[in-house]
């Protein structure tokens, strides 16, 4: 299940191995001094690892979610903030790929632009007061009709790879006269009279994303601008949230085990006759480390294959892309902390990659589903409640299970 499992995919997977050896030697350096990887995204277009979401007829890989996934966990081992940053690009266009919500003669542009300019695209949603937009509330940027289009004013944060953005998906409150507000995005090309990005980022984890912040003052834009969201059920194009990003941390972890178990191979102080691999202390902990990435790997590969080769099963699936978001980022935090006990207190030192790969993964935690809202959904599926996006897991009583026996 942790292998490849078709020639197409395994050729991701290299790409992203290739491609995680030429930017390893670079990530210290953008994390120390809080930097944006312009490097490594000339490299990724270059190799034309910025469309392999894109579909053929536009020129892409048309990878799937599950291939992307497949890659991103390897490039994730040299450096999470640009495969974070990456996923960002890659699952946008692969969710509205695989749902169509935006005119196609729109989604061409876009898509041609990716293939033959390397164009970076993300959605900026978040807020200073909005919290997590998963929950709901209406964005405090607003889109108000103009004569000629709308007019885009807002200030936007969180925004993986501000610095490098061709376009933005910007969510926002749409005013029309004889309208509700509702909720809407907006297409804004990056470099529109108006949009600037603030460098507020200075995080503790996953410093190298540039996610900024990103200002819109009477920004103009044609009335094509707005555009349909699209849905977010387990049915379409959500395994494309899920799958990616997971991965990423799953590389992280996978990488801090290599370090640790390494170092722990190599290291032998005085008073002792062999390295500390030998100790008893350090196999447990090395041990724990492999059953989380065992479960880790077992959890989101098996349910990214299934979500790929079933489609009819996916509405009902939603509790379980909450499970992989939960499971795999909570373990790649337990696995960063058993990393550094193996190390010990060397481990602190910035000349090791341990200390980053630690902080790194804690910004899973801020991905949605949140874990409250992830354990909600799991919670609610397992006893056969609705709502929270989850469809309920099928419940079998006893006397149904001994009816059945007879």
């Amino acid at each position: 299940m942790d292998a490849p499992t078709t020639d197409r995919q395994a050729g991701f997977v290299a790409l992203g191995e290739r491609l995680a050896e030429r930017i390893a030697p670079r990530a210290a350096a953008h994390d120390r001094e809080n930097t944006f990887p312009f490097e490594n995204f000339d490299d990724l277009r270059e190799a034309g690892y910025l469309a392999l979401s894109v579909p053929t007829e536009y020129g892409g890989a048309g990878a799937s979610a599950l291939d992307v996934a497949r890659a991103q966990e390897r490039l994730a081992r040299g450096d999470g903030s640009t495969a974070l940053a990456a996923t960002m690009h890659l699952a946008l266009i692969g969710r509205l790929a695989a749902t169509r919500p935006w005119p196609e003669s729109i989604f061409a542009r876009v898509c041609r632009e990716v293939v033959e300019h390397g164009a970076l695209i993300n959605s900026v949603a978040s807020e200073p007061d909005l919290g997590s937009p998963s929950r709901g509330a209406l964005p405090s940027t607003t889109a108000t009709r103009s004569a000629t289009g709308w007019i885009v004013n807002g200030h936007k944060r969180w925004a993986s790879l501000a610095p490098a953005l061709s376009y933005l998906v910007v969510m926002a409150t749409a005013i029309e006269e004889g309208h509700d507000p509702v909720r809407a995005d907006f297409l804004v090309p990056a470099d529109t009279p108006g949009v600037r990005v603030e460098e507020t980022w200075d995080n503790l984890g996953m410093r190298g994303t540039g996610s900024h912040d990103v200002i819109l003052e009477e920004v103009a834009v044609p009335a094509d601008a707005r555009l349909d969201a699209g849905a977010a059920s387990a049915g379409d194009g959500a395994g494309w949230g899920a799958f990616p990003t997971a991965a990423v941390y799953l590389g992280i972890a996978t990488a801090a085990r290599d370090a640790a178990v390494a170092y722990a191979r190599g290291r032998t102080p005085n008073g002792m006759s062999g390295p500390i691999a030998e100790l008893q202390t350090i196999q447990h902990r090395v041990a724990e480390i492999e059953l989380l990435l065992l479960q880790s790997r077992a959890v989101l590969w098996g349910t990214a294959e299934r979500w790929t080769a079933d489609p009819e099963a996916r509405p009902a699936m939603g509790w379980e892309l909450a499970a992989v978001k939960h499971l795999v980022t909570n373990h790649a935090i337990r696995v960063t902390d058993l990393a550094l006990r193996v190390v010990g207190a060397a481990a602190l030192s910035r000349t090791m990659p341990l200390e980053r790969y630690f902080r790194d993964v804690r910004a899973g935690l801020g991905h949605p589903p949140q874990d409250d809202a992830a354990l909600t959904i799991i919670g609610k599926a397992a006893l056969g409640l609705t709502g929270a996006g989850a469809a309920p897991v099928p419940v079998v009583h006893e006397r149904e299970r001994l009816a059945a026996r007879s």
